[in-house]
């Protein structure tokens, strides 16, 4: 058999180097992903924090609830955790309390129903705001701390979830971590 011809192109070729070329080849028919984070829609979100936050203070029920994707309590996920510490002293007067109830009359709905019923003024302050979006979706979290009559009454981290309708964005949910003066340190 003769030998075959030799091409020093094909001898200086590494496994790493034909591996990066395959690579560069089918990069273009990779799928495209939305892109991430447009300064518009942050600012949007961010409008939707603010309103939330102003709408407490205000008790301007009408422009909290339309932050939300529905007004029905049941089409909008409303949970909250409590922290080990807060548990176990609940514990002592109610035995049968868990981390994470669903509790149907905690819903967004009664927080600003609550807020617009007392004279006292009512505020919750975010600190480490992070936004992550595709431009339809959205997940938004931070550290809280909600104050009634100018104390602060609890805290933890905050998430929503969002969706871009044809109204704008709208919160989806909201799951939160409780810890108050019962739990093991303040935030």
């Amino acid at each position: 058999m003769p030998a075959l011809p030799c091409n020093p192109t094909l001898q200086m070729l590494t496994p790493r180097t034909i591996v990066t070329t395959l690579a560069l080849c089918l990069l273009p028919s990779l799928p495209v992903y939305a892109e991430q984070n447009t300064p518009a829609d942050v600012e949007a979100i961010e409008q939707v924090i603010e309103s939330f936050r102003t709408s407490l203070i205000n008790k301007d029920k009408p422009t909290y609830m339309s932050l939300f994707f529905s007004d029905k309590p049941e089409d909008i996920g409303w949970q909250f955790v409590s922290e080990d510490r807060r548990l176990a002293d609940i514990h002592r007067t109610k035995p049968d309390a868990i981390k994470a109830r669903n509790i149907p009359s905690n819903n967004f709905i009664s927080l600003i129903d609550q807020a617009v019923a007392t004279a006292e003024p009512r505020e919750e302050k975010f600190f480490n705001t992070k936004i992550d979006s595709d431009g339809d979706v959205a997940s938004v979290s931070f550290d809280y701390s909600f104050h009634a009559n100018g104390v602060k009454a609890n805290w933890g981290r905050e998430m929503w979830q969002l969706v871009r309708t044809e109204r704008g964005w709208k919160i989806f949910s909201v799951i939160y971590s409780i810890r108050d003066k019962r739990s093991s340190a303040e935030s």
